[in-house]
């Protein structure tokens, strides 16, 4: 089973979603400011701002019922979950297979160097160094950056049996093309409040993840006779 997660399983644990039209996580802000290597190289405290913020607002936060029920499926499934989302909930619930695909917000790296890698829970600072001199930024994908495990997950989505997107839009590439890797015949299943456009091709269940993750764990036992045979 593989599980592709973005912001929407989040957003019920209190995060920002990035695209919410009233109180989204870019409000307020332009994302060329915060988020790509040119706005790193041209403003790096806002960007540290930014993400410092972030940061906190994560270490706040507790994982939700879905976060929960997807570690708790471990006991019954070989589950493997691949996170469009920087934080560590998925972690904190218990799941023990979890791919970051677009970093994650407590960790930080050499700006020169992507091995050079470091375990955060504070803030990072203008003037912090890495081991070989260089200014320490946070572990996160940019906007304009290369998707580094792209391709490990995509070898993980051509593995599933059992394929579920939850939480997410679809409109962020390359994640959202993981879904074209899954093998013919697998189950694919989207769980989110609003269902993504071109969705109803799929098993769809348009309820919050909180809900949608315990309502699709149910009927994923209801049809296990079926699948098993």
């Amino acid at each position: 089973m593989v599980v592709l997660t973005g912001a929407g399983i989040s957003a019920e644990s209190g995060l920002k979603t990035f695209r919410d039209s009233e109180d989204g996580l870019w409000n307020g802000y332009d994302i060329e400011e915060v988020a790509t290597p040119a706005a790193w190289r041209r403003q790096p405290q806002l960007v540290l701002d930014f993400y410092n913020y972030r940061r906190r607002e994560v270490l706040k936060a507790e994982p939700n019922e879905a976060h929960r029920c997807l570690a708790a499926m471990e006991a019954e499934y070989d589950v493997h979950i691949i996170t469009q989302n920087i934080d560590d909930l998925h972690e904190r619930a218990g799941s023990s297979r979890v791919l970051h695909l677009h970093g994650e917000i407590l960790k930080m790296r050499s700006e020169r160097n992507d091995e050079l890698l470091y375990d955060i829970r504070t803030d990072i600072a203008l003037g912090d160094k890495a081991e070989d001199g260089a200014q320490l930024r946070p572990h996160i994908v940019w906007f304009g950056e290369a998707v580094p495990l792209i391709g490990e997950a995509a070898a993980l989505a051509a593995t599933a049996l059992v394929f579920a997107i939850i939480g997410t839009s679809l409109l962020v590439y390359p994640a959202a093309g993981l879904v074209q890797y899954v093998p013919q015949g697998c189950q694919v299943w989207v769980i989110d409040k609003q269902l993504p456009t071109g969705s109803s091709k799929w098993h769809g269940i348009q309820m919050p993840a909180s809900q949608g993750v315990a309502h699709w764990w149910q009927r994923l036992k209801d049809s296990r006779p079926a699948m098993d045979s």
